[in-house]
């Protein structure tokens, strides 16, 4: 198996990758060759027997799709994106990176099927797709009203990977990660980054800000199960899907005040006093329009799995970032 991973020198896509190598296979077939592509060269990983490419690349730039596909791969792990707080302030980046950099994959794609390439596609979407005002939980059938560009560029994006799927160019799934939390690393431009810097920073015995209110609530997994998502994904029959090809994944709805408390219990009072309260209104204002809670039955019926509680959340950072224990 041939797999291309877009957005490979991110987070998401260097645990995926690590997870891949160490599988060496995915669906039952060995991984003989990897493409990974970012705009920034991807480092290529350790420890894999097979062929590697690893290589700079912007999707919106003409000629760059056709040469990411050239080669067919089987599997393809489309993350590449610039995130919501960036693409909400830089529109024409925004929809250039996330909608036309997708479109112009997909076509790649497309002019390839003429001879039966069909690969499975992975697509990461996002909860952004859908908008205020929500139900106490957001099932399967509720609409994608996005508040946000990234979140319209990722519904537009659902939109072409379901068409493409439904004419045959390829074999898609939409997974809608929920807010990753704890991201390890420097913060990013995301207007979700609070959710785990407030954790993250403590963690690590450094100061953090929190631009929100405690009762804020939105919906989380850990980077380990939006890896298991796309892993799951890859895998899995997607005939069950019909035309709807993009899922909710599974998550942990929870309010900032309760993170905290979970922060206390796992890590202490000194880690919880290390947070400064700092409202920025421009943060409230978006995070205002993101989703609460859902009801994800459509994602839990095909095995996907994620985290239950903000302890197993924390946990999961400090086995898989911080060596299993905490700063002294």
């Amino acid at each position: 198996m041939h797999i291309l991973i877009t957005g490979a020198a991110g987070m998401i896509g260097r645990k995926l990758t690590a997870r891949l190598v160490a599988a060496g296979g995915i669906g039952g077939r060995a991984i003989e060759a990897l493409t990974l592509l970012d705009v920034v060269e991807p480092a290529a990983p350790a420890g894999f027997g097979g062929r590697v490419v690893t290589r700079a690349a912007d999707l919106s730039a003409d000629g760059e799709p056709a040469r990411a596909v050239a080669e067919r791969p089987d599997l393809i792990f489309h993350l590449a994106a610039i995130v919501s707080g960036e693409a909400e302030a830089d529109f024409d980046k925004g929809y250039r990176i996330n909608l036309d950099g997708t479109r112009m994959l997909f076509d790649a794609i497309r002019h390839l099927s003429a001879d039966g390439y069909r690969p499975r596609m992975v697509f990461t979407s996002s909860i952004a797709v859908f908008g205020a005002p929500f139900p106490p939980a957001i099932g399967d059938d509720f609409a994608l009203t996005p508040l946000t560009s990234y979140g319209t560029q990722k519904a537009i994006d659902e939109l072409l990977l379901a068409d493409y799927s439904r004419r045959g160019f390829m074999d898609g799934i939409g997974i809608r990660l929920p807010t990753i939390c704890i991201r390890p690393g420097a913060p990013n431009k995301a207007a979700s980054g609070f959710f785990s810097g407030i954790l993250r920073e403590p963690l690590a015995g450094q100061e953090a800000v929190l631009p929100v209110d405690e009762d804020v609530r939105h919906w989380h997994a850990s980077p380990r199960a939006a890896v298991g998502f796309l892993m799951h994904g890859a895998e899995i029959d997607l005939a069950p899907l019909g035309a709807r090809r993009s899922l909710s994944m599974p998550g942990l709805s929870a309010t900032v005040g309760e993170q905290i408390a979970a922060l206390r219990r796992v890590a202490g009072d000194r880690a919880a006093s290390l947070i400064r309260r700092v409202p920025d209104p421009t943060v409230a204002a978006i995070v205002a329009g993101w989703p609460r809670n859902f009801d994800p039955q459509r994602a839990l019926a095909l095995g996907f799995r994620a985290e239950t509680s903000f302890d197993e959340i924390i946990r999961v950072h400090i086995e898989d970032e911080l060596g299993g224990r905490l700063p002294s």
